[in-house]
C-alpha cells in the first residue's frame, strides 16, 4: 500500500446557490423548483433574438446580502459580463455572469470543528443558471426551466486540507446563507451545489499543483468519497512518474471513483467581455446598509456561544441546523442555570414532538420550560416528573411550579424519609444483593427500582443508592 503521508491536499471550492427571488434574474418568469418541464420559460430566458434581459433588483439585493453574510467588502459599481462559452442547456450558448468586478469579495468562513481557522472566500459574483439536461434511454432531453434562476457562485482561496475541512466550510457557508434568506439551501433539489478544486503537493512546499475540478457533488457524503479518492488518485500519479494536466472531473456514487469529463478551461476560453445589455449602476451605502439589516442572527457567532456553553458537536449541530429550534433555544438560554440539560430535554424529547414536516414549532412558554429543568437541575423533580409536566405543558399553558405543589410531584432527597424504605426494599432482595456482591453491578437497580415503586418515582434515585450502598458496606 502506497504512502500518502508525505503530501497535502489543496482545496478550494465554488459554491452556486440559487438565490430565492420570486422570478428569474432577467425575465418574469417564475423562479420555483419541481414544475412540469419547460413550463417556466419566455423568450426572453429562450434567447429568442431580439429580446433584452432586465436585471432582477431582488437578485442584486440578495448578492449583496450573501456577501455581508460572509464579511466580504461590497463592489460599489454592478457590472455584468458575457461568458461566451457553449452551455447545451443554455439557448443563447453564452451566460450572462460577472468577470472583472464581481459583487463581493474578499471574506471568510470560520471553521470550528474541523480547523480552528478562516478560509478566505476570493469572490461572490452573480449570474444566470443553465437548464437540466436529462438522460434517459440513450436519449437526452433538456428542460429549460432552471434558465436564468438567479446565482450567486461563491469562490473560496485554496485553504482547506482535507474532506472534514471542506464539508465544514459548506456547511458553515450554507448556515450562513441560509440565515440570510438568501437561499433555501436545498442540497437535494440543487439549489445548492459545489465544485471541488483539489491539487496535491508534497508537504512543506509552497506552490500549488495542478488542480482537478470535481463537478457538481451535492451532499457531503458525495464530497467526501470523492475529495478522499482524488487525492489517492493524483498521489500515486505524482509516484507513478504521470503528468498532471488540469481536468474537468465526475464523481461516481456506484464506485465512489472519479472520471475524466474534460479539460479544464482557463478565462482566455471564455472569452469575457462587458455584457452591452446590462448597463452599469451604483450601490449606495444605503443600499449596503438595508441589506446588512436584514441578516439576522450570524450562525457562526452562535456555533461558538454554544461551544462556549458547553454543548456536544452533535447538540451543536441540531439546533443551528434548524432556525425554528434555534430561535426557541435562543428564547430558552437566559431563564436557565445550566444550558446543558435544558438541551438534553429540548432534542432528546420535546423536539421530536414539536417538528413536523422538518418544521419545529414549540408553544411552551421558555420561562415555564426553564422552571422543568432547572428543578430537574437542583434534584427538586425528577427526570419522569420533568418529562411529564412538559408532555403537558404542550398541551397547554399552566404553572409547572404551581402543579408541582399542588400534585405532590417534587421529588424525595430526605434520607429519613427514604431510609425505612430502602431498608425494606433492601431486606426483601436478598438474590440481587449477592449478585451485587458477587461483581453484577447493575443488581441494584431492581433494588432502586423497587423505592421508586413506592414512591410513585418520587424518590431521588442518587440519594437511594447512596443509603443502600451503605447498607451494603455495614452488610459485608
Amino acid at each position: 500500500m502506497r504512502e500518502y503521508k508525505g503530501y497535502e491536499a489543496i482545496i478550494g471550492i465554488e459554491v452556486h446557490a440559487e438565490l430565492l427571488t420570486a422570478t428569474k434574474i432577467f425575465c418574469s418568469c417564475k423562479n420555483e423548483f419541481s414544475k412540469a418541464p419547460n413550463t417556466n420559460i419566455c423568450p426572453v430566458c429562450m434567447g429568442h433574438p431580439g429580446t433584452l434581459p432586465r436585471l432582477n433588483q431582488h437578485a442584486v439585493e440578495l448578492a449583496v446580502r450573501a456577501g455581508l453574510a460572509l464579511d466580504c467588502k461590497i463592489s460599489s459599481t454592478v457590472f455584468a459580463d458575457r461568458k461566451n462559452y457553449f452551455y447545451p442547456d443554455l439557448p443563447k450558448a453564452y451566460q450572462i455572469s460577472q468577470f472583472e468586478d464581481p459583487i463581493a469579495k474578499d471574506g471568510f468562513v470560520e471553521l470550528f470543528e474541523s480547523a480552528n481557522k478562516r478560509v478566505g472566500i476570493k469572490e461572490i459574483h452573480f449570474e444566470e443558471d443553465a437548464g437540466k439536461l436529462i438522460h434517459v434511454g440513450g436519449q437526452t432531453l433538456i428542460d429549460y426551466n432552471r434558465c436564468g434562476v438567479p446565482l450567486v457562485e461563491i469562490v473560496s482561496a485554496p485553504d482547506m486540507r482535507s474532506a472534514e475541512e471542506a464539508i465544514e466550510y459548506v456547511k458553515n457557508l450554507r448556515l450562513a446563507l441560509l440565515y440570510a434568506g438568501v437561499c433555501d439551501c436545498k442540497m437535494q433539489e440543487g439549489s445548492l451545489r459545489c465544485d471541488v478544486n483539489l491539487s496535491v503537493r508534497p508537504v512543506g512546499e509552497s506552490t500549488l499543483g495542478t488542480r482537478a475540478e470535481l463537478k457538481n457533488l451535492n451532499s457531503f457524503t458525495f464530497m467526501k468519497n470523492a475529495v478522499e479518492y482524488e487525492f489517492k488518485r493524483q498521489v500515486d500519479a505524482i509516484l507513478s512518474g504521470e503528468t498532471l494536466v488540469a481536468q474537468t472531473r465526475r464523481y461516481n456514487e456506484s464506485d465512489k471513483k472519479t472520471y475524466f469529463m474534460r479539460q479544464k478551461e482557463t478565462p482566455a476560453h471564455y472569452r469575457f467581455f462587458t455584457e452591452p445589455d446590462i448597463p452599469a449602476f451604483s450601490l449606495t451605502h444605503e443600499d449596503i446598509e438595508k441589506q446588512k439589516a436584514q441578516l439576522g442572527a450570524r450562525p457562526a457567532k452562535l456555533l461558538e456561544k454554544y461551544k462556549s456553553l458547553g454543548l456536544s458537536k452533535d447538540e451543536r449541530g441540531t439546533i443551528i441546523d434548524d432556525r425554528g429550534l434555534c430561535g426557541y433555544f435562543e428564547k430558552l438560554i437566559p431563564f436557565t442555570q445550566n444550558p446543558r440539560s435544558a438541551t438534553s430535554f429540548l432534542l432528546s424529547f420535546v423536539a421530536k414532538k414539536c417538528t413536523e414536516n422538518s418544521v419545529f414549532r414549540c408553544d411552551i412558554e421558555p420561562l415555564r420550560f426553564a422552571w422543568v429543568t432547572n428543578a430537574f437541575d437542583e434534584k427538586k423533580i425528577s427526570s419522569s416528573t420533568a418529562k411529564n409536566l412538559l408532555s403537558r405543558l404542550l398541551e397547554k399553558d399552566f404553572d409547572p411550579e404551581k402543579a408541582a405543589y399542588d400534585e405532590n410531584l417534587f421529588q424525595i432527597s430526605d434520607e429519613n424519609v427514604l431510609y425505612p424504605l430502602v431498608k425494606e426494599a433492601f431486606e426483601s432482595s436478598f438474590d440481587a444483593v449477592m449478585k451485587y456482591k458477587n461483581g453484577k453491578a447493575n443488581a441494584l437497580q431492581s433494588i432502586v427500582g423497587k423505592v421508586m415503586g413506592k414512591t410513585s418515582g418520587k424518590a431521588d434515585p442518587e440519594a437511594v443508592t447512596k443509603i443502600l450502598l451503605l447498607m451494603i458496606k455495614k452488610d459485608l
